[in-house]
């Protein structure tokens, strides 16, 4: 009798170690398949902007050498929250994406309650790269360099004005971030959109505006507006803002702001899978196509590794934080 039940008892440990062993092999044979299926990447803005160009182009080269669809799904709305939070939501087994940009980093201090964990319910994969803010002052405008312009504001305080395209938006944070390190007081103006900033830009009833290069590119290029310095510390390495001047050297040493762009996976996607990711979108952002279709962005491609993209951002958070308490900034 004890025998058997010894027997028994062997039996079934060994069943179990079984089927630990075969789990683990289920587990590494799916991993090995990975993908197998459509992979989705959420954009969190509405089609046709700056985010969805460069998921577009890249889930293109994605696709050649995954050897599965990317599939862009556009969820607008909630500075970015509401597709941010669909990937939260999502498993973690490497068929979710989004795109982050700047949002990403400045939504925990402009907003009272997030949805999700920042700092639990999100896997970096990698940093795609930087564009900068380009300083745009209308054809007619009095102020020819960077340098001219910095002089007036520094010399009349409050007196000359900045648009963005809304409250905790990128051209916002850049403007305060600008009357910080160089002692000015330029006043915002909010606008509900880029497009209607410019217009008065243009039109000469605000004077400036920290824009983003895939919004002023064109009208640059027809002569509506006059571009002044870039955002960026250094200065840009493509052919349409290669000539300008950074603010930095132009008079605010230590000024840097812009865009970026960068994906990640749902918190717990195996580490195996986010390096398969890296390495796909690592190679994507260096054909080409990409980079002819990224010109008019103005982005500069700085890939690197899933650990690079989460001290990026952190330190980004960190930085605008500091601004947006000090110029009490809230979103519209």
């Amino acid at each position: 009798m004890f025998s058997c039940h010894f027997t028994l008892k062997r039996l079934g440990a060994g069943m179990g170690t079984l089927f630990v062993l075969i789990s683990t092999l289920v587990s590494f044979a799916a991993l090995a398949a990975y993908p197998d299926r459509p992979i989705k990447v959420i954009v969190p803005f509405s089609p046709g902007g700056g985010t969805d160009l460069v998921a577009r182009t890249l889930g293109v080269a994605m696709s050649e050498d995954l050897g599965q669809p990317i599939v862009i799904d556009n969820k607008p709305g909630g500075s970015t929250m509401v597709g941010t939070d669909a990937l939260a939501k999502s498993p973690a087994d490497g068929y979710s994406l989004v795109v982050a940009t700047l949002a990403h980093a400045v939504n925990p201090s402009l907003k009272s309650k997030l949805p999700y964990s920042q700092d639990k319910d999100f896997a970096p994969v990698i940093l795609v790269g930087v564009s900068p803010n380009v300083v745009v002052v209308s054809a007619d405008s009095p102020y020819k360099t960077f340098q001219e312009f910095l002089s007036e504001a520094k010399a009349n305080p409050g007196k000359l004005s900045y648009a963005s395209q809304g409250g905790g938006t990128s051209a916002h944070l850049a403007g305060e971030l600008f009357n910080s390190l160089a002692g000015t007081k330029l006043t915002h103006v909010p606008y509900k959109g880029a497009g209607p900033a410019l217009t008065d830009v243009i039109g000469g009833q605000v004077d400036v505006m920290f824009a983003t290069a895939s919004a002023v590119g064109s009208l640059v290029d027809s002569g509506k507006l006059r571009a002044l310095a870039v955002t960026t510390p250094t200065r840009s390495t493509t052919p349409q803002l290669a000539k300008l001047p950074t603010v930095a050297e132009s008079g605010v040493p230590g000024y840097s702001a812009g865009s970026w762009y960068g994906y990640y996976a749902p918190a717990g996607t195996p580490p195996s899978i986010i390096n398969k990711i890296n390495a796909s979108i690592k190679k994507a952002a260096q054909t080409q196509a990409f980079k002819s279709r990224v010109e008019s962005e103005g982005l500069m491609i700085k890939t690197g590794s899933p650990e690079d993209f989460a001290k990026f951002v952190k330190a980004e958070e960190l930085r605008w934080r500091t601004v947006i308490k000090n110029a009490n900034i809230t979103p519209d």
